[in-house]
């Protein structure tokens, strides 16, 4: 750290720094604030995403021993992901997902000669499907959220911790410093003073 300058000129640096500093801090506070709600607010929203996917997932379980069946396999190919399809929103400085929809590779199979179930079937492994990327895509926004917010929190505590402490310091020291030189300088002109006045004293006794 570099040694300050004990001038007025470094004092209204010093202030000007500190003015800045105090400006700029509520806005980071703020966003630190914003960012540990949405880190609230994914964490529940996994929470509920989470116990439908279970749900759905029991609802799968039903058909679950007519998997054995030769026909199952169209089962598997009509459920195959091709992409997942997000779109991306700006809160608080950050690039953050959100589920928009999962699209299926297609696959063309015949009603006639399918099971009368595989519909169904399909319909209710696509469903639980969704369900688990929609879990994925709120764990990828949760993880670019918390992120942020550690950066953040480190950028607060410098500035609450270090960097406007440090300040509210120098200014401090650059006041005594300034304050004693001049009471020094006051005291040396009353001294001067005192001896202009005594030499005069002496010319004319003299």
């Amino acid at each position: 750290m570099s040694q300050i300058k004990l001038t007025k000129m470094e004092l209204r640096d010093q202030q000007y720094k500190l003015k800045q500093l105090l400006k700029y801090l509520p806005t980071l506070q703020l966003k630190k604030a914003m960012l540990q709600t949405e880190v609230n607010n994914a964490l529940y929203e996994i929470e509920g995403l989470t116990r439908v996917y279970h749900k759905q997932l029991g609802d799968c379980e039903t058909f679950q021993s007519l998997l054995t069946d030769p026909e199952a396999e169209v089962l598997s190919q009509s459920a195959q992901v091709e992409e997942v399809g997000k779109r991306f929103e700006n809160i608080a400085g950050a690039e953050i997902p959100f589920f928009e929809k999962v699209l299926f590779k297609p696959n063309e199979y015949s009603l006639f000669e399918s099971p009368l179930w595989i519909d169904s079937a399909i319909e209710k492994v696509k469903e639980l499907i969704v369900a688990k990327e929609k879990i994925e895509v709120v764990k990828e926004k949760k993880q670019i959220l918390e992120k942020e917010l550690s950066e953040v929190s480190i950028r607060v505590n410098l500035f609450e911790k270090i960097l406007i402490p440090r300040t509210q310091g120098h200014i401090k020291k650059i006041k005594v410093f300034l304050g004693d030189q001049e009471l020094a300088s006051v005291a040396q002109a009353k001294v001067a003073k005192s001896k202009i006045i005594k030499r005069k004293e002496q010319e004319e006794v003299a």
